[in-house]
C-alpha cells in the first residue's frame, strides 16, 4: 500500500473538514455533539498549520481524502495527568475512511507522525481512546503505547495512554 499512498501534511481546514465531520459522526454518535465543529477544528491554523501541532492526510493515488492524524500540544485538561517538564503532544484525529481499513494505512500515518515528532524534538506522545472504538486500544498497543490510566466514567470510559519517543 506504501507505494501508492500519499501522506502530506494539511495545511488548511478545507480539505479535511468534511471528513473529519463524517469520521466524528461515525465514532462518536450518540455520545457528543457531533453538529459543532469542535475547537481545535475552529482554530486549525493555530492547532494544526502554524502552531506547535501538525495534521498528517494519507491519499489514494487519485488523491482522495482517505485517512488523517494528527498532534496539537497537550494543554493539561485532565487533572489526573502529569508530564511536566517534557515536551508532551497529544495525538487526536486519526480516522481511516472505511473502505480502506485493514490495508496498513493507520500505520503508515502513525509511522509518519512518529518520525516528524521525533525530528521535532518531542519526548512523549500522550492520547486517549474508548473501548468502543474497535480495535483501538489494540493499535496503540503495537504502536508502543501503554496505558496509564482509565476512567470510570460510565459514558466514555476514556483509556489514557502514551508512549515514551526520547
Amino acid at each position: 500500500m506504501s507505494r501508492i499512498l500519499h501522506i502530506e501534511p494539511v495545511p488548511t481546514l478545507p480539505p479535511v473538514l468534511d471528513f473529519l465531520q463524517q469520521a466524528r459522526s461515525q465514532m462518536f454518535a450518540g455520545r457528543a455533539d457531533i453538529e459543532t465543529i469542535p475547537p481545535d477544528l475552529q482554530s486549525f491554523e493555530q492547532t494544526y498549520a502554524s502552531g506547535t501541532g501538525r495534521m498528517l492526510a494519507a491519499c489514494d493515488p487519485a488523491r482522495q481524502l482517505i485517512g488523517t492524524i494528527a498532534w496539537r500540544a497537550y494543554d493539561g485538561r485532565f487533572a489526573q495527568l502529569d508530564f511536566s517538564p517534557k515536551k508532551v503532544v497529544e495525538v487526536v484525529r486519526l480516522f481511516v475512511a472505511p473502505e480502506y481499513r485493514r490495508q496498513g494505512i493507520a500505520d503508515a500515518l502513525f509511522q509518519a507522525l512518529w518520525e516528524q515528532a521525533i525530528a521535532q524534538g518531542i519526548e512523549v506522545l500522550y492520547l486517549h481512546t474508548h473501548p468502543f472504538l474497535p480495535g483501538a486500544l489494540e493499535f496503540w498497543q503495537r504502536h508502543g503505547f501503554e496505558v496509564i490510566c482509565r476512567d470510570a466514567d460510565p459514558q466514555w470510559q476514556t483509556i489514557h495512554m502514551q508512549c515514551a519517543l526520547q
